[in-house]
């Protein structure tokens, strides 16, 4: 297949506060004509945790959307830094420890898609049968299991699993991790707060991706029929040739 070969894209975006908790701390960017998707998770367990998300996702809103993505990726990055220092005013202002919130962003530009992320929000990509994580999780779990300290089985039910090691507002400098993918027409993506794989597994992921309904709504309405202890949202990107 030729690389210039263009593609198109078709999103959906579904969030849900769960069944257990109060308030919904995620929020999501669901923009297909500037081919922007976020998902931002605010903490749990601090203070403000949808204040946090909401302030990522509203950045986002405004980043200029032209150029390349290499231009695009600066500029990302660049956003994600100014909202990290203004969570970190905001939380000294009212004397909270953390106002803070992971993010994971898919950027489309041609033919490639450009992966940014911070903390354990995810992007999935099936791709011909298989389905396969494009982010690492920062999370303390993470780190044990890159280390040989426990296995990927072991990780899941961890005493330290909810703890994350980066997230937007938790650190004075910001390190975000970017990959890029070529695409290919038939790919699908999918973004994704904690609260959606940690009551479904990659086999029900995988299940779902190889359908051709709404996954995103799917993919909601499988973590809540099992319970959804979390806030849940899913974005899904389905890559079509152009």
């Amino acid at each position: 297949m030729s690389t210039r070969e263009p593609v198109s894209w078709i999103s959906h975006a579904v969030s849900h506060v769960g069944t257990v908790r109060k308030i919904n701390e995620d929020a999501c960017l669901n923009q297909p004509a500037r081919g922007l998707w976020a998902v931002a998770d605010g903490m749990g367990g601090h203070d403000a945790g949808d204040v946090a998300s909401r302030e990522v996702i509203d950045a986002l809103e405004q980043v200029p959307g032209d150029g390349s993505l290499a231009a695009l990726a600066e500029r990302l990055e660049s956003t994600l830094q100014q909202v990290n220092d203004k969570l970190i005013r905001l939380a000294r202002e009212s004397d909270k420890h953390t106002i803070g919130s992971t993010v994971a962003i898919l950027a489309v530009r041609g033919r490639h898609a450009l992966c940014v992320w911070a903390g354990d929000s995810r992007i999935y990509r099936w791709r011909k049968g298989r389905l396969e994580q494009i982010t690492q999780d920062h999370a303390m779990v993470e780190d044990m299991v890159e280390a040989g300290l426990i296995s990927r089985a072991e990780a899941e039910n961890h005493p330290q699993a909810n703890r994350i090691t980066r997230a937007i507002g938790a650190m004075e400098e910001l390190f975000v991790d970017m990959d890029i993918h070529e695409l290919e027409p038939g790919d699908r993506f999918l973004v994704c707060s904690d609260g959606l794989y940690k009551d479904a597994t990659a086999k029900d992921l995988a299940r779902l991706l190889r359908g051709k309904g709404d996954t995103a709504k799917e993919a909601v309405d499988l973590a809540l029929e099992h319970g959804a202890r979390d806030n849940v949202t899913v974005v899904t990107i389905n890559i079509e040739k152009g």
